[in-house]
């Protein structure tokens, strides 16, 4: 049995900052560490920083993207191309497209994937949102940025069935070769892949 090393609200602090992804019980107790050294410049401005984000952020009712707003700041932009919607799996998707800044297109977060196995069903996820927001019409093209896993497909293959005879085009991100990819390093699913969506030079 371990011995404590600190008082409870420290070992709470640890605890909690441990089930942040990435961190595991030591990183979090360096975390902590750091934070309760740096108390007045960062940990009370974090604290205050978490509790105006737990009592202003809120989920998108149109696309499922958090923010402080609903609908949200990408969706009340009117920059953005109205007949395209990518969809993704979850928010830090929706990031990681913006960030790559390729497109200006809108937005649609699943909430996940399908899993029977993990009991998660169409229902479980944001795909009626999805089929309302292509029946209310103006969407040319729908892109699907899911993963490339098993449940990322079966999902993709899914949702393409239900918008069947709705007028969208339903579109994928290519599979293979990744930008600055050597071959030698690549697993054969990915080459199969690559081998498969070749384009004209």
């Amino acid at each position: 049995m371990s011995k404590r090393i600190a008082g409870p609200e420290i070992e709470r602090l640890i605890q909690l900052l441990a089930k942040v992804p990435g961190l595991g019980p030591r990183s979090a107790r360096r975390a902590a560490l750091h934070l309760i050294k740096k108390k007045e410049q960062l940990m009370e401005p974090l604290a205050v920083a978490m509790g105006e984000a737990v009592e202003k952020v809120r989920i998108c009712s149109t696309c499922g993207n958090v923010d402080t707003s609903d609908p949200c700041t990408m969706c009340t932009d009117p920059r953005r191309d109205d007949t395209t919607i990518i969809v993704v799996e979850d928010v830090s998707d929706l990031w990681a497209l913006e960030r790559a800044g390729a497109m200006n297109a809108r937005y649609h977060v699943l909430g996940g994937t399908l899993s029977p196995l993990d009991g998660i069903g169409p229902d479980d996820l944001n795909i009626r949102g999805l089929v309302n927001r292509i029946a209310a019409g103006g969407v040319s093209e729908l892109i699907l940025a899911v993963n490339a896993t098993v449940e990322g497909q079966t999902t993709a293959h899914y949702i393409t069935d239900q918008l069947e005879g709705m007028g969208v085009k339903v579109t994928r991100l290519a599979h293979g070769v990744p930008v600055g990819g050597e071959l030698d390093y690549l697993d054969e699913g990915t080459l199969s892949a690559a081998l498969r969506s070749r384009t004209a030079f």
